[in-house]
């Protein structure tokens, strides 16, 4: 083979250091571990970074790509390290950062038929490392129904509700399952949703949201208050947005504690 010359390992004379640098964007296959203990196969878009010292111009592409091909990708919430870890060795670099953002599907039956159907869930793992410590965070994107309590009170017929979602953030000391996250804000909400309903659980989806009126600002509430109540959260972010379906705007609040 020809030996070519290594244009990005050349010095660099303007002394200016490079926070992260990388590829992102990639789409990769990936196995992720559920709290069942079963495999799910899925596509996930990965950002891979490294830091670059002030005296080398460039880093090397290839290398990133090389480090997602080294094995299948086996992933769960106890084991995140590993790409990062493989990032500091390969690009000789002091500091990584790491997301993987994928769908992530959950069985769920219909609250009267018990009709079955898939729905997604958008997860994102994001992992900085370097050669003492990795930290790592779990980002849910969760969709809920909301009403509006405002409403139901001063309407004689109905109330105005709409599908809101909430991201939910977090760290661990512990296991925390993305079942866990997501039963946890929907539990918070007026009601779930459902990819598959049978008309008698739509009659009963819609009472249940309006037995359970909350505005965005008791959404994040109720979430933060459970939050708290689990020893094993070191740090949580919890950010609700609902589109609204008789206002010109949207609904937001956020709360982030640790």
């Amino acid at each position: 083979m020809e030996n070519l010359i290594d244009i990005q390992s050349e010095s660099d004379q303007r002394g200016i250091k490079i926070d992260w640098v990388g590829i992102c964007s990639y789409s990769h296959p990936i196995q992720i571990h559920d709290k069942s203990t079963e495999k799910q196969n899925t596509i996930a878009e990965f950002s891979l970074a490294v830091d670059l010292s002030h005296e080398r111009r460039g880093t090397h592409m290839s290398r990133f790509i090389e480090v997602l091909n080294e094995r299948p990708i086996n992933l769960s919430v106890n084991d995140l390290d590993l790409i990062p870890q493989n990032l500091l060795r390969r690009l000789n670099a002091k500091q990584s950062k790491v997301s993987i953002k994928f769908p992530y599907f959950l069985e769920k039956s219909s609250p009267q038929s018990g009709a079955v159907g898939l729905m997604d869930y958008e997860v994102n793992f994001e992992i900085v490392a370097n050669e003492h410590e990795t930290d790592s965070k779990i980002i849910v994107k969760i969709p809920v129904t909301t009403l509006c309590p405002c409403s139901k009170v001063i309407s004689e017929r109905g109330a105005h509700n709409q599908r809101g979602t909430v991201t939910y953030s977090v760290r661990t000391n512990e296991t925390l399952w993305i079942e866990d996250i997501i039963f946890l804000v929907e539990s918070c909400a007026s009601s779930q949703l459902y990819s598959l309903l049978k008309r008698s659980d739509e009659k009963h989806v819609t009472e249940e949201a309006y037995d359970n009126p909350v505005f965005v600002e008791d959404l994040v509430r109720n979430i933060a208050i459970k939050s708290n109540d689990l020893q094993s959260i070191l740090w949580y972010r919890v950010e609700a947005e609902n589109v609204e379906s008789i206002h010109n705007h949207n609904a937001y609040a956020v709360i982030e504690k640790g």
